[in-house]
């Protein structure tokens, strides 16, 4: 946000959060004896960690909305939840709310408005387009462009360039950086066996002569298993091969340092929501003239200069990529985001989670049964997300079990990466084929999966601990509730007690003053 709209932009003051109590008549169905019976039943368990711990405090600039949050558990108890699903989203910043309300009093239409308010939207939303372009180090000339998420940045690039460019990409990546490409009639390589391979396979797609321009689309971590890829060594091939690199940062931007500038990156695309900013804006950055070779995914306003009878002329980027009126709160808590953690330095940021990150990894090894999944094993760089199953237990029951007893967030399945996820669980292909064909014809299919828990700002190393705890019990004890398989083969408590909070709820307990935390026990 420009500072001269800063100074006069006054965060409303909000009080901390607080901890809210159970009501064990309202949550708790079972008797007391029964309880009792559960805690005779618990033997033991192992504590996790280390003895000598490095200390891991948080900057309190970095604070997070919800950090504080009562969860009700099914035994009847609340307590604080640990959130362990960083990798599919990530909590608000406290300053990005706070940035976004400073803002909305003079939120107005963007670009063109005479009046006061829009003057200072517009401002405020190409201010947020310049603090995003230094975040990334992108070149002076590179065009950022908001979009919802990366997702739809990847689908827009694969727009715009689609007949006129050769696009090779990997078998490792997220949907959203292989359905487009994919779609468009990209060559798609195998899982290399190492990161040498990779660096192989890409040289060799180098060395390829071709009539027209290529495109290399890469993820710079592994959202399945947080793996980091060699980006700046990849770029460094495909540029001596006269292609060009698109990046997903989606999984990058949260945990370390980017200079797009300096690595070589052509296109990277990011979003807000994994960057402490979750209002639905993300960005797609990169050269410009790629990005006008063609006609811009969405047709509308604001993204021509005139139409005719005959036709349009559309604008340069970014605007003609940015058609209809455009997240002008998720542009500001993204730049918001960015701001803040730049602030405190990605260095930082990188520092502590690096120490969460070997906490995770040998916390996990005393988990009985327990096996890592990875693409190339956990002596290479990573970043703080942990794939992994558990022999004795179907990875749905594991997340069941976790969030409804002990109040922590994992992901479970297949994390839209399929193709990588089959191979790790070494699922043949032609499995994978015969269940593709029953679903075509209406079956029903459990497909197999994996737990992954991902860290982030305000992961502590008691969270670290409570998860192997909870882990260990879960292997050694069992489930303590009941559980069923629902018709989207996911795991659910059954009976379930707990009271959770609806839309009408959050926004009467918002307009009581109650709960600035979404705290309502």
């Amino acid at each position: 946000m420009p500072d001269a709209v800063q100074r006069q932009l006054q965060p409303d003051h909000v009080g901390g959060a607080h901890c809210g109590r159970a009501d064990p008549a309202r949550c708790d169905r079972r008797t007391a004896s029964d309880r009792r019976g559960d805690h005779a039943r618990r033997g033991p368990v192992t504590e996790p960690g280390s003895s000598a711990r490095q200390p891991v405090s948080w900057p309190e600039s970095l604070d997070v909305v919800g950090s504080e949050l009562s969860l009700p558990l099914v035994d009847g108890r609340c307590v604080t939840g640990v959130d362990f699903d960083r990798a599919a989203t990530t909590p608000c910043l406290v300053v990005v709310e706070e940035a976004v309300r400073s803002f909305l009093p003079w939120y107005g239409s963007v670009h063109r408005g005479a009046g006061c308010k829009s003057s200072v939207t517009t401002d405020v939303f190409e201010g947020a387009r310049q603090q995003v372009a230094g975040f990334l180090g992108a070149r002076d000339d590179d065009t950022v462009a908001f979009v919802r998420n990366t997702t739809e940045a990847a689908n827009l690039l694969a727009h715009v360039v689609e007949g006129a460019v050769d696009v090779v990409v990997f078998e490792i990546e997220h949907h959203a950086n292989l359905l487009p490409w994919r779609r468009s009639g990209a060559e798609v390589l195998d899982l290399p066996p190492t990161r040498a391979e990779l660096l192989d396979k890409i040289e060799e797609r180098a060395r390829v002569k071709r009539s027209r321009p290529w495109l290399l689309a890469l993820t710079a971590v592994s959202n399945v298993t947080g793996e980091l890829l060699p980006i700046a060594d990849a770029a460094e091939i495909v540029h001596r091969g006269g292609g060009r690199i698109f990046v997903d940062a989606a999984q990058l931007a949260a945990h370390k340092r980017i200079d797009m500038a300096a690595s070589g990156i052509d296109y990277l695309a990011m979003s807000g929501h994994k960057l402490y900013a979750p209002f639905g804006s993300g960005v797609l950055v990169g050269r410009r003239d790629w990005l006008e070779r063609s006609e811009p995914l969405l047709h509308g306003g604001g993204a021509v200069i005139l139409v005719t009878s005959e036709g349009v002329s559309w604008k340069p980027a970014p605007d003609r990529l940015e058609a209809g009126t455009p997240n002008v709160l998720g542009a500001v808590a993204l730049a918001a985001a960015c701001r803040a953690l730049s602030g405190v330095g990605m260095d930082v940021v990188e520092e502590l989670e690096s120490i969460l990150s070997a906490e995770l990894d040998a916390a996990l090894e005393l988990v009985p049964t327990l096996s890592r999944l990875t693409m190339w094993g956990l002596d290479g760089p990573h970043v703080g997300v942990a794939c992994f199953e558990v022999a004795s237990v179907e990875h749905g029951l594991v997340a069941a079990v976790l969030g409804a007893e002990h109040g922590i967030a994992v992901r479970h399945g297949c994390f839209c990466a399929h193709l990588l996820v089959r191979d790790l669980l070494h699922v043949s292909r032609r499995d994978a084929t015969d269940a593709a064909h029953r679903v075509e014809i209406g079956d029903a299919v459990r497909l197999p999966g994996a737990v992954r828990a991902s860290i982030g700002v305000g992961t502590s190393l008691e969270d670290i601990a409570r998860l192997s705890k909870a882990l260990i019990e879960i292997v050694q004890e069992g489930p303590r509730w009941t559980y069923c398989s629902t018709a989207d083969g996911e795991m659910r408590p059954d009976p379930d007690p707990r009271v959770l909070p609806g839309f009408d709820d959050l926004v009467a307990a918002r307009s009581n003053g109650d709960s600035r935390r979404g705290q309502l026990w």
